[in-house]
């Protein structure tokens, strides 16, 4: 980015959540319990929360304060046993009240100080913002004792909840969820364990300008891709109204705050990055401690009791004995040496508020004066706003390396030396940003910023310590795939954005299926050239009626072939520099012919037809909706990502994917088309548990509403307070 643009940026910013550094010995710290001072708080006479049709609340408060308490209220209706179990989690005893299948969860918490780090959080906040996380936190308990049967059993064991809960559950989530999961210590045996080191995430987001856009006005897409299981993933959908407040967006249940939201003035969306905001330190253990710089240093010791609820309704105990160096805590070992874990942002508390300062920012200098706090760990922000500013940010706290390369902090480090010791991030300015580039657009997939604009005016070199170049192929697939559909039109429509927000086009298929079908001629038998029969007369697309897309997609699982889970199959692999030309081709065609020939009798003894379309075995199903679905798996390109698990009878069913959806244009007033593909509510017994499936089934969005009379217009029921 120019430096000029950059000064003029700087100059315009004005910080609002500026607060002390906190001790690095957080973990150790046993503060009072979280406040009771707004235990018995109640709204304001007049505020209310109406129910639209589809299960959305509205919430129109009195008061900022009173919106957050009604807030609570409304995710406590909506998901309330969800919301139980995760505050459990946070709280560091979810077995107590869950049973021992949760005691992994707790000793990971313990082991991380995560509710005594909380603790600490809340006390560090503004005065204005806890008292709002404090109404939040008594908005969910005025639910749960008002309608105690609507829980469940286990649910009801955990409230009432706190202000320190949240923030609890936001450390969990953020540093513990996405950064460093428990599954990742499974990583530090010597035979690591087949578990991911993160959960399953994506996203797609876009920002088009108004010289892209047929409309003159800026355009938002929003479309992050998280598991269907109802936890952490769980996206909420709401608006939120108060005296100069009027948000409308989704956010993960437990969160008090929106993360996907717009407003009159501006809108922004996220994509799942990956920094390298862990490390882990190899310990030199000797007797009395470990090295450090030459001395001795002591472990910090501390122990915690764990409670294990067992199924007669007794407990049993477990003592977490947790040993801490000036690294962080040990979490494992490695041929005998003790191995420490150091995660990024555990000094920073305020990421809540950044994110409210966020959303209620009124142009892109108060945004950006937000978003320059840092506080926010992790995923890229996609923004656009009434203005006609577009931005995207690698938003991330990534640690400053004094020395090494990105193959040496994703190893185990040298711990006896401070030489390793991070203690700072990269500064706002210093991070890949592209802001109104002159294409008009910026994308993110979940792939590196190098392509956030296209034609490309990021350059990678300066990042190569920090961020990795390369990403893998199912990530750049897709990414591809939308730079692909934004080069295509020199102006965009709402309409075709929606369009391409549906995108079930196989990028995959464009790059590998011409050699396939000309290797089958050479190398195969009969049975594989008729299914190569069948792809060449399949229309690249996993629609529900597209005929070849599950054949491609078994093909394509299989060794020889070539897709999105590695990198070799392509005779042709990942340049950064042709971005749209690689990955392509087949490194094997031979064996990519008999890896199609292995399809084909698998598709035969499976479903009896080498064409069987995609939505007959693909489907959408939740209770006793049972619907046709379109949309592929990531590895195979596509942009509209849906990923499914198999069924007793021989069908799939999503579980993973587009979750929530928004597709905005910043006209005067702002308006939208949205869809939270498994509803708004998770409650056994509700409605709105699958009633937006038959809408995702077709391809349909709905309207936004977001005046008061398209609510009252559409009302289903109304809480007033």
């Amino acid at each position: 980015m120019p430096v000029s643009i950059t000064a003029r940026i700087f100059s315009s910013i004005r910080p609002t959540l500026a607060r002390a550094a906190l001790t690095p010995l957080l973990g150790l710290l046993a503060l009072a319990g979280a406040s009771n001072a707004f235990a018995a708080y109640r709204p304001t006479h007049g505020s209310q929360i109406l129910w639209d049709r589809y299960g959305v609340a509205h919430v129109y408060a009195k008061s900022v304060t009173d919106l957050f308490y009604c807030f609570g209220w409304a995710m406590a209706h909506s998901h309330g046993d969800i919301l139980a179990k995760l505050y459990a989690q946070a709280r560091g005893r979810a077995a107590e009240y869950y049973g021992a299948e949760e005691l992994k969860s707790d000793r990971w918490m313990a082991i991380n100080g995560v509710p005594a780090r909380a603790r600490l959080w809340l006390r560090e906040q503004s005065p204005a913002f806890r008292a709002n996380l404090e109404a939040f936190a008594a908005g969910i308990n005025a639910y749960a004792s008002a309608h105690p049967d609507a829980l469940s059993e286990q649910a009801r064991r955990v409230f009432p909840v706190s202000a320190t809960d949240v923030v609890a559950y936001e450390q969990r989530l953020f540093q513990f969820t996405y950064a460093a999961p428990a599954s990742l210590a499974d990583r530090l045996t010597p035979t690591p364990v087949a578990a991911p080191g993160a959960p399953a995430a994506g996203s797609n987001g876009w920002a088009i300008a108004p010289s892209r856009s047929a409309s003159d006005r800026a355009m938002l897409l929003m479309n992050p891709h998280l598991p269907w299981a109802p936890g952490w993933s769980t996206y909420y959908e709401i608006q939120l109204t108060a005296p100069g407040v009027d948000l409308y967006g989704a956010t993960q249940v437990g969160l008090p705050v929106l993360r996907f939201v717009f407003s009159d003035y501006l809108g922004f969306t996220h994509t799942v990055n990956d920094p390298p905001a862990v490390t882990f330190y190899r310990i030199a253990a000797v007797p009395g401690g470990y090295r450090f710089d030459g001395k001795v240093q002591p472990f910090r010791t501390r122990r915690q009791t764990l409670r294990i609820r067992q199924p007669d309704g007794s407990f049993t105990t477990e003592t977490a004995t947790v040993r801490s160096t000036v690294q962080g805590p040990i979490v494992g070992e490695r041929d005998g040496a003790p191995i420490a874990m150091r995660v990024a942002g555990l000094d920073r508390p305020y990421a809540l508020e950044q994110y409210w300062h966020m959303a209620i920012a009124h142009d892109f200098a108060g945004f950006q004066g937000a978003v320059a706090q840092l506080q926010v760990p992790t995923f890229n922000i996609l923004y656009a706003d009434r203005d006609g500013h577009i931005e995207y940010l690698y938003n991330a706290l990534v640690p400053r390396h004094l020395t090494g390369d990105l193959n040496y902090w994703s190893s185990i480090v040298a711990g006896d030396t401070s030489k390793t010791l991070w203690t700072d991030y990269l500064r706002f300015d210093e991070l890949p940003k592209v802001i109104d580039p002159p294409g008009g657009t910026v994308e993110n997939s979940n792939d590196p910023p190098w392509d956030a604009a296209w034609p490309n005016v990021l350059d990678p070199a300066p990042f190569s310590a920090v961020i990795p170049p390369v990403p893998t192929p199912s990530v750049v697939l897709r990414a591809e795939r939308g730079i692909h559909m934004l080069s295509e039109d020199s102006k965009i429509s709402f309409d075709q954005l929606i369009a391409d927000k549906w995108s079930h086009h196989c990028e995959l298929a464009d790059r590998v299926l011409p050699e396939l079908l000309e290797a089958t001629v050479r190398y195969g038998d009969d049975l594989a050239k008729r299914a190569a029969e069948v792809l060449a007369h399949w229309d690249r697309s996993t629609n529900a009626d597209s005929r070849g897309a599950l054949l491609f997609l078994d093909w394509a699982q299989r060794p020889g072939a070539a897709s999105g889970f590695e990198p070799e199959g392509f005779a042709h692999p990942i340049d950064i520099y042709r971005p749209l030309t690689t990955p392509s081709g087949l490194a094997d065609p031979e064996g990519a012919v008999r890896a199609l020939q292995a399809a084909a009798q698998d598709m035969l003894a499976g479903f009896g037809a080498l064409d069987t379309p995609w939505g007959q075995v693909m489907r959408l199903k939740i209770d006793s909706v049972d619907l046709p679905a379109s949309g592929g798996p990531a590895r195979l390109g596509v942009f509209d990502v849906l990923d499914y698990s198999p069924l007793n009878n021989g069908t799939r069913a999503a579980n993973f994917g587009g979750s929530y959806v928004a597709v905005v244009s910043f006209d005067r007033p702002t308006r939208a088309k949205v869809l939270l593909s498994y509803g708004t509510s998770s409650q056994p017994g509700s409605a709105h548990r699958s009633d937006q499936l038959p809408l995702l089934s077709k391809g349909v969005l709905r309207d936004a509403w977001r005046t008061r009379a398209e609510v009252e217009a559409n009302l289903e029921s109304r809480d007033s307070f």
